[in-house]
């Protein structure tokens, strides 16, 4: 026999408020520590803020790949670090934006779970997100801001939408739209993946709601899809225009470079734990209530789903389903992020299940799951801690320093053996590289034809990766290549064989500096790419816009609401937790 509803809550629900301060208790420590900073992509996102802070109407970059456009990645959440890092720098205002988007995660995910189930399950969910091994990997480890920002924007807004779709709340519609529109100003990978996994089950969830209660006719309700489609696909065309631009006129034609959560994870266990074990945590022993529940329930269904796809596709290499579903997509993206929206999507699941082990067993459920919770959290804190990707112990400030002065900076560098520093270096350093970590704004032919990430890190690309230093060293002229910085005595003799010779050291001779007698001053390279100035208008002010409309909408209270079926969250409610975050 199939279930129809979720199951009715039997005690009073865990106050939003008090999830709010277990995640200051558990996160806010950290991001003082800040533990992210060792971890991928900080000083990426950093270094494309420190641009924001100096040059925030002119998107061309001119530190990395001999000039390169930062249109290629929606700003947001890097021009909010920007504007944070006024009053307290940038690491630190890194730090907060995190923290706010883990506070609106918290609340997204209570508005997200009351379409499937009750007050107390819902609760219950919002409380695993503190503790949730996904949220806590990335925030940590690979250090995904816009994909842990994008994330809650889209789960708070399609509450919103589903009402709209419902019964046509233009108040509704507009705070949904606008937070969809700062949600694919966040982050691209997101509005293009991620964001249909939470939209259709809350398309179809509305369907049969009105079907149920006789809230609209047919037509009215796919008018009003089409409407919110048409209309918020406008905005975001309009809001990213000039990404759009650069996608279209530029498209990512670069041999792939290989990454490990394409990786089988069978084959290979050490990714198997970094991109499953970890994130996942003790939510694979609910993976049997998952399934069974969402298969008999008629409501879960479609969440089920959604989960079960993100899932599949999050194994990366480990089955065909990554590369039939995605194609070519499934080469430049890293498949991390699936696993991260499928435990969002596997919440509302996780909640029922709390809430029916906390009725049957009390005491003895309450400790199991906040052991469970409490080990999840703390393997991927654990596991992060052990396997930082920035290891090295080591600061720039001396290689920043030397580039500043004497005139050093009218030539153009690279780094050997540097790591994820090299952002940080682009941060101190007023001299341009033909390096960097944005893959897919580089253009230099000596950088796309090889299949490398970044040359700092050549020799761990294999002949690949050495044969692009060679070319680029080889064409140190072109770019007005002068100065390599060298950590690893590896790439030495490459050096001494192209031509290069020792001028200086560093950092109790720790980094040796090499120069090219002959090399001109650095010129400027790839100016057909140099986005206009009507783009950098656009850039610096309407995804900024977008997200200071957002706050604005949300805070303007809704209408009232009427009679809610289970599952279904009350607009009020709704306008008054996350209006109150917000504020």
């Amino acid at each position: 026999m199939q279930r129809i509803e979720a199951v009715a809550p039997r005690s009073r629900p865990i106050p939003i408020t008090f999830v709010l301060l277990a995640a200051l208790a558990v996160h806010a420590p950290l991001l003082l520590m800040k533990l992210p900073l060792k971890s991928y992509d900080t000083n990426f996102h950093i270094f494309f803020a420190s641009h924001y802070v100096e040059h925030w109407f002119d998107p061309w970059n001119a530190k990395w790949y001999a000039g390169f456009s930062q249109t290629t990645y929606p700003p947001l959440a890097q021009q909010w670090v920007a504007i944070v890092s006024h009053l307290i720098g940038l690491d630190m205002a890194y730090m907060v934006v995190q923290f706010v988007a883990l506070m609106l995660l918290v609340v997204g995910v209570y508005r997200f779970a009351r379409l499937w189930v009750g007050q107390g399950a819902a609760a219950l969910a919002t409380l695993a997100t503190v503790f949730l091994g996904s949220e806590t990997f990335l925030m940590y480890n690979p250090w995904q801001l816009p994909t842990t920002t994008a994330a809650p924007l889209y789960l708070n807004a399609l509450p919103y939408l589903y009402e709209w779709f419902r019964r046509g709340t233009w108040r509704s519609f507009l705070k949904g739209a606008a937070l969809m529109v700062a949600a694919a100003a966040v982050h691209h990978a997101t509005l293009l993946f991620g964001s249909l996994l939470f939209a259709l089950p809350v398309l179809w969830v509305a369907l049969k709601d009105r079907q149920r209660d006789k809230a609209a006719s047919v037509v009215g309700f796919w008018t009003r899809v089409v409407t919110a489609t048409v209309l918020v696909g406008v905005a975001i065309a309009i809001v990213l225009a000039p990404f759009w631009i650069a996608l279209y006129n530029y498209p990512i034609t670069q041999t792939p470079i290989p990454h490990p959560s394409r990786a089988n994870y069978i084959l290979t266990p050490e990714w198997g734990v970094n991109y499953f074990l970890v994130p996942y945590g003790a939510l694979i022993l609910a993976f049997p209530f998952i399934l069974s529940r969402g298969a008999s329930a008629i409501r879960l269904r479609p969440l089920l789903f959604t989960f079960w796809v993100a899932f599949v596709l999050g194994l990366g290499g480990t089955t065909l389903a990554g590369r039939f579903v995605l194609g070519r997509a499934f080469e430049v993206l890293t498949m991390e992020r699936f696993s991260y929206w499928a435990t969002l999507l596997a919440l509302p699941f996780v909640g029922l299940l709390a809430e029916e082990l906390l009725d049957r067993f009390r005491l003895r459920a309450a400790v199991g799951l906040g052991v469970a919770a409490s080990l999840t959290c703390g393997l991927a804190l654990w596991w992060s801690a052990n396997h930082q990707p920035d290891a090295m112990n080591f600061d720039v400030d001396s290689v920043g320093a030397w580039l500043n002065r004497d005139g050093h900076d009218r030539y153009r560098y690279i780094t050997l053996g540097f790591g994820n520093k090299i952002a940080r270096l682009g941060v101190l350093a007023h001299a341009g590289s033909v390096d960097g970590e944005w893959n897919s704004g580089r253009m230099l032919p000596e950088l796309t034809q090889y299949g490398v990430g970044a040359l700092t890190s050549s020799k761990y690309f294999g002949a690949s990766g050495i044969d692009s230093l060679r070319a680029m060293l080889r064409h140190a002229d072109r770019y007005g290549l002068k100065w390599v910085f060298c950590r690893d005595p590896y790439y030495e003799p490459l050096l001494v064989f192209a031509g290069w010779r020792k001028v200086d050291s560093l950092d109790d001779r720790t980094v040796s500096v090499w120069g090219k007698d002959d090399a001109p001053p650095a010129a400027p390279v790839n100016l057909p790419q140099m986005p206009p100035a009507w783009q950098g208008i656009l850039w610096g002010l309407l995804p900024i816009g977008s997200s200071i409309a957002a706050i604005l909408l949300v805070l303007v209270p809704g209408p009232r609401p009427i009679a809610e079926p289970i599952g279904q969250p009350s607009q009020a409610n709704q306008d008054l937790v996350l209006g109150r975050m917000i504020s």
